[in-house]
């Protein structure tokens, strides 16, 4: 079944996320001590840098989950594959979105890439639920 093969893609993008969510979290927690590291601990670009730390987490758990559903799904169409990418494509960019974000106020508008495809990928999803 196609659609258990672009969903398997979600597992793995889920775990490498995780993956990287603890790598991260521990490259950031060398230098949390510092009072003025990223121009403090209330600073746009320090709290950017712990948005997208969490967003590899909270992303990997929707991809994590959309797995699940998928593989619960008894007649799963066609579209259930533009939400493995759609989820794919946010987990993806969220981080990337805060990290150049936190450098360049003005990108604030990349954001809608995460955002939209995110939740795109949930509405098809809801949808297949639902039908």
């Amino acid at each position: 079944m196609p659609t258990v093969t672009s969903a398997h893609m979600n597992l793995v993008l889920a775990w490498l996320w995780i993956t990287v969510g603890v790598v991260v979290g521990f490259v950031l927690g060398a230098y949390f001590h510092r009072d003025d590291w990223l121009g403090g601990y209330t600073s746009f670009k320090r709290r950017l840098y712990r948005l997208a730390h969490v967003a590899f987490f909270g992303l990997a758990i929707i991809n994590l989950l959309f797995y699940f559903t998928v593989q619960r799904l008894t007649s799963p169409g066609t579209i259930i594959n533009l939400a493995s990418w759609s989820f794919a494509i946010g987990a993806v960019t969220m981080p990337v979105c805060c990290f150049l974000m936190a450098h360049n106020r003005r990108l604030r508008v990349i954001f809608l890439i995460p955002v939209l495809s995110t939740l795109g990928g949930a509405c098809i999803t809801f949808w297949e639920v639902m039908r």
